[in-house]
């Protein structure tokens, strides 16, 4: 049986040697959010339950009463999605090393010659899984504690970095240049990209990004319902959700399909995710997808950022909303700018009805938007 142990310390060679400590000692690692104070990290690990805490301060105890895990799981990764509704996905090494393997043949990643950079989160497998997949594949990393563009960008001097994993907000503020590949995930982006960025889309429960610039590696099959329902299945897959009380559901039916909950189709032999199934805005009974709308409005001189939600509309079942972050806040754009602006690339019911202008647009730590927040 396998304990779970808690890693509660900054990015950095130490953190590293503890998780290789963790795993040559049998047992399962749980990374802390180290960004959570007080209460949240509290509840945080009262869910997770660990046996052990390696690092931190007096604000979580160990819980040696709590059952064990199963021998051969290797990692406990807290996730909330878009809800904030956090839950515990156990890993196993098998998936693990499945996944690794798969993104380094898709990369060709030798590690004579790459080097990875972790700037991610540490508490997400946006920033963990680099980690997770050098230390298993014998690839040299370095881990930094969180995101720093200038950093970032003068790692392949300085370090010696090939390879990075970003979100966009962050790819935006470097120069991928330099890099042999900049894998791109954690939320969705339509706007063009130098030619060494592949874009991904996984999940936590995959073990990361199982489908690179719209086609699955390693031996991930892809499915879609007649709704266009996102399944997945393959050994990268976690072994389930563990509950508070120590048991771990599984989270495939009996087929091993997960089901995602986003909506996607195929492009040829490519997928398109077009979102996930409750970010679908049906107003006046048409169908818009957020996504290519804020691929339109992103253009407009006047917008830094923008996400689109829905809201209930009497008369349309719902009407498309515009939360913009203005590029000057002073002279904001008007309404009326941005439905034009739309029309020219969009079909007239895919243009915002109302506009919201913010200071920032609320996103999770991997820079997704909270949509549940602004709608």
């Amino acid at each position: 049986m396998a304990r779970l142990v808690a890693i509660d310390l900054p990015g950095g060679e130490p953190f590293t040697r503890a998780l290789e400590a963790v795993w040559g000692g049998g047992d399962a690692a749980f990374v802390v959010d180290r960004r959570l104070t007080g209460s949240a990290r509290r509840d945080l690990l009262a869910l997770a339950r660990p046996h052990r805490v390696i690092g931190g301060g007096d604000v979580q105890a160990p819980d040696p009463s709590a059952l064990p895990l199963t021998s051969g799981d290797a990692l406990v990764v807290a996730t909330s999605g878009s809800t904030g509704t956090p839950k515990l996905v156990v890993h196993t090494f098998d998936g693990l090393v499945a996944h690794a393997r798969a993104v380094h043949g898709h990369l060709a990643v030798d590690a004579d010659r790459d080097r990875w950079l972790a700037c991610l989160p540490l508490a997400h497998l946006g920033g963990l899984g680099v980690v997770v997949r050098a230390l298993l594949t014998g690839t040299p990393v370095d881990v930094l504690d969180g995101f720093d563009a200038d950093r970032v960008a003068s790692a392949p001097t300085t370090l010696g970095s090939t390879l990075v994993s970003v979100v966009p907000t962050a790819l935006d503020r470097i120069d991928p240049g330099a890099y042999r590949w900049v894998v791109l995930g954690g939320a969705a982006d339509p706007g063009p990209r130098p030619a060494n960025v592949v874009r991904t889309y996984g999940l936590t429960e995959t073990g990361g990004g199982v489908v690179y610039d719209g086609r699955p590696i390693g031996d991930t099959e892809v499915a879609l319902g007649d709704d266009g329902a996102v399944r997945l299945r393959g050994s990268t897959l976690a072994r389930g959700l563990r509950s508070p009380d120590g048991t771990v559901a599984p989270i495939t039916d009996d087929d091993g399909w997960l089901t995602t909950g986003d909506r996607g189709r195929w492009d040829g032999d490519r997928l398109v995710v077009d979102g996930r199934a409750d970010d679908l805005i049906v107003t006046g009974a048409e169908n818009v997808w957020p996504a290519p709308v804020e691929a339109v409005l992103g253009t407009h001189p006047a917008v830094a950022e923008v996400a689109v939600v829905g809201r209930a509309d009497a008369e349309w079942g719902q009407r498309v909303v515009a939360v913009v972050v203005p590029t000057d806040p002073r002279n904001p754009p008007e309404l009326a700018d941005l439905r034009a602006h739309a029309q020219e690339h969009l079909p007239p019911w895919a243009a915002p009805r109302e506009l919201v202008v913010v200071e920032a647009l609320a996103r999770t730590a991997l820079g997704k938007v909270r949509r549940d927040q602004l709608a």
